[in-house]
């Protein structure tokens, strides 16, 4: 297995249930965010793609080593960090972008996965090292806290720099210690401060990432594992430019959680058309949603877990171009990973899938498709 990664682009890795994506901001500097490496991916029978070893061939090599400029981990769910020890002694990791929530798990004594483990170790030295030498982060020593939480205020973390902490609202366009302005922004949308105590899929770090080429120019929206009550206060708070998308990864790999739900005091749930509507109305063109999932079946039972039909129906409701899954692209047996392209000409599909055009109304956004707002409203 081996791929030609995009110049600067997306890359959406077959992983089964599971969040792999990387991102190519240009040749010395990729983004991991997410990680599910599974050992049995390494047999020849199996379609889930050993991710670890395909980026330890496409990284670029620093000292001989492969060399990874940032890990995001949204959430510490085991399908979204599982391999991050093994990446760890493999890869050098110059930065770690994560949200306060693993900090007040291993607390609380959380039930966290050897994995998740591994990377609450790693990230508390390094928030040690930065407090220690604020100024003089290294490769390998850099970190950045996304969100916030009262815990932060605690002994431990006294002295944590200011600087390195990025709360909702806001645009990250450093990596690694370095601006990536012309090249790179990440808006911030979660998790929220008021969300930190509640389930962990709540409190997922949700990024609108921005990659620019020339006057090119392509959007992605990753919402991590977040339920619909979270996604319908990002698009009440965010300005429409933050939330515009050419590529939608949907959330909790394609779960129906996103659009339908049982309000309180009701026995049933139902579809949340309102957050359907708002999701396609941010579509640019050309535009794809993403389901990082095993093939999606042509029906449920109920109780059974992601990926969903009926989210699957609703997506391709709004899709401009493509729904595409994982796990079924281009077909069930072998699977590809998903690549999109950012070129000085725009966004692109790297692939076979035949796709129609663009929907009429997909060019309602010509011209508001640019940079992220530095801020957004009702953030606080």
């Amino acid at each position: 297995m081996s791929i030609t990664p995009p110049s600067k682009g997306f890359i959406f890795w077959p992983v089964g249930n599971g969040d792999s994506t990387t991102v190519r901001i240009s040749d010395s500097t990729y983004l991991q965010i997410d990680l599910r490496h599974m050992a049995k991916s390494e047999e020849d029978d199996d379609t889930a793609w050993p991710v670890i070893d395909e980026l330890i061939e496409i990284l670029p090599k620093v000292n001989g080593a492969p060399y990874l400029s940032t890990f995001v981990l949204t959430h510490p769910d085991k399908d979204h960090c599982q391999g991050f020890k093994d990446l760890l002694s493999q890869v050098v990791i110059s930065e770690l972008w994560l949200s306060p929530r693993i900090f007040r798990e291993y607390k609380e004594n959380a039930d966290l996965c050897e994995d998740a483990e591994a990377f609450y170790e790693e990230a508390m030295r390094r928030v040690k090292v930065a407090i220690d030498n604020p100024f003089s982060l290294g490769a390998g020593d850099r970190i950045r806290i996304i969100g916030y939480d009262e815990l932060l205020e605690e002994e431990e973390f006294k002295g944590f720099p200011s600087r390195l902490l990025t709360t909702p609202g806001n645009t990250i366009n450093t990596v690694d210690g370095e601006s990536v302005y012309y090249d790179f922004e990440a808006f911030v949308h979660a998790p929220f401060k008021e969300d930190s105590y509640g389930e962990r899929n709540d409190c997922s770090i949700a990024l609108q990432i921005t990659l620019k080429s020339g006057n090119g120019i392509g959007q992605a929206l990753l919402m991590g594992d977040l339920q619909y009550p979270i996604i319908r206060k990002i698009f009440n708070r965010s300005y429409k430019s933050t939330l515009y998308w050419n590529v939608l990864l949907a959330p909790h790999h394609c779960s129906k959680s996103v659009m339908y739900w049982k309000d309180e005091g009701k026995e049933e749930e139902t579809l949340k058309s309102d957050i359907v509507k708002d999701i396609g109305n941010h579509s640019l063109a050309p535009g794809y949603i993403v389901s990082s999932s095993e093939p999606i079946p042509d029906s449920n039972q109920p109780g059974d877990n992601p990926p969903h039909t009926v989210a699957k129906v609703e997506y391709e409701s709004i899709v401009p171009n493509e729904f595409l899954c994982t796990h079924e692209h281009p077909d069930e047996d072998d699977p590809q990973p998903i690549i999109f392209e950012v070129t000085e000409n725009g966004f692109n599909y790297v692939g076979d899938v035949d796709t129609p055009e663009p929907i009429e109304d997909a060019l309602k956004a010509t011209g508001a498709g640019g940079s992220a707002a530095s801020s957004a409203k009702g953030f606080g």
